[in-house]
């Protein structure tokens, strides 16, 4: 396994970190167990979870997730061996059923750590995150921003204090943001640069060969401000192992059972996964791994946060920290890219 600082801390976490979003939901607590220690093994530090989880969100098993955790760390008492990391929700009208409706305030956040820390079994986070903004951008794969000056939302000031206030307590130990644009994580970084409130280390967006959007701007900030990037997504919901190429759906697969996720369904991303797929044909390698050596070899990256539903696909996402692109494969890579630019937002 290889090893990047947690953006601008001595914190090393794995270069492949272990997202969880499916225990509850298409993962019993069993297997989320058998995840748990299998990625351990394999030298996967970093645990990456949330209080809305799993996904799709639903009131019957919301926090499940975190409870699996929990029970593994009381269970195998290996709490100190993990960075983990999990998150406050953002605001949210479908979600009324977490504190009657979640926001950025410091009630709600102190009620939502607390409620985490409970359900994990711990009592500290390592890194503990905004799941998205309070104020209405573009987030989720929404395009074509429309500004809106004032909207009643929590200021970021106020969230940041709040979290600082956590971390003085010692019940986070590190504050990070996810799913957030430029202007956002600027935002934050001038919220602490007199030192008055703690610094955001990490931000957590989707990078991946469908949607490198991040490039473009945060790339940039994450380097000279020390925000290392979480990527999520790193094979598009499951896009970028080839399984839904010629428009199959297999059973149990994600898109199959939760329709609702179309991101990565318009064919722009079609045409630009099956050329991905040949490159990676050419190079004897599976487009899994191509794609997830493609997001490991990002300098800006300091963990890819894979998912799987089976120890088999785990184990072949783990293994990608071993696969080295060539230079051609990179531009052969960049020429598609050039010829469909981000075809998923």
């Amino acid at each position: 396994m290889i090893y990047r600082k947690l953006g601008n801390t001595e914190i090393e976490v794995s270069i492949i970190g272990l997202g969880t979003m499916t225990w509850g939901q298409q993962n019993n607590r069993c297997e989320a167990f058998e995840q748990m220690d299998f990625a351990l093994s394999k030298g996967v530090n970093l645990f990456d979870a949330a209080e809305m989880y799993p996904v799709p969100p639903m009131e019957e098993t919301q926090g499940d997730t975190e409870r699996f955790i929990g029970d593994w760390i009381a269970q195998t008492g290996r709490r100190s061996e993990i960075i983990l990391a999990t998150k406050v929700a953002g605001r949210s009208n479908d979600m009324r059923y977490i504190r009657g409706g979640p926001r950025l305030d410091a009630d709600q956040i102190r009620s939502a750590v607390e409620g985490s820390l409970t359900r994990l079994k711990t009592d500290y986070i390592d890194l503990y995150q905004v799941h998205w903004p309070e104020r209405a951008t573009n987030f989720f794969g929404r395009r074509g921003y429309v500004h809106i000056e004032k909207d009643d939302s929590i200021s970021i000031q106020e969230t940041l204090s709040a979290l600082h206030d956590l971390v003085d307590e010692g019940l986070i130990r590190n504050i990070g943001i996810s799913n957030e644009t430029p202007w956002g994580l600027n935002k934050y970084l001038r919220e602490s640069e007199n030192g008055a409130l703690s610094k955001v280390i990490s931000i957590q967006n989707v990078y991946n060969l469908l949607s490198r959007q991040f490039e473009v701007g945060l790339a940039e900030i994450s380097m000279r401000e020390g925000v290392g990037l979480l990527a999520y997504s790193p094979l598009a919901f499951g896009l970028l192992t080839g399984k839904y190429m010629n428009d199959k759906y297999p059973q149990g697969s994600r898109l199959s059972l939760f329709k609702r996720f179309s991101r990565y369904g318009s064919e722009e991303c079609k045409f630009a996964t099956n050329e991905y797929s040949k490159i990676a044909k050419q190079y004897g390698l599976s487009l899994t791994q191509m794609s997830l050596a493609f997001v490991l070899s990002q300098s800006f990256v300091s963990s890819c946060l894979i998912g799987a539903t089976s120890i088999d696909q785990l184990k072949e996402n783990i293994d990608a920290v071993d696969v080295k692109l060539s230079d051609d494969a990179m531009k052969q890579i960049s020429e598609i890219h050039n010829k469909y630019p981000d075809p998923a937002p």
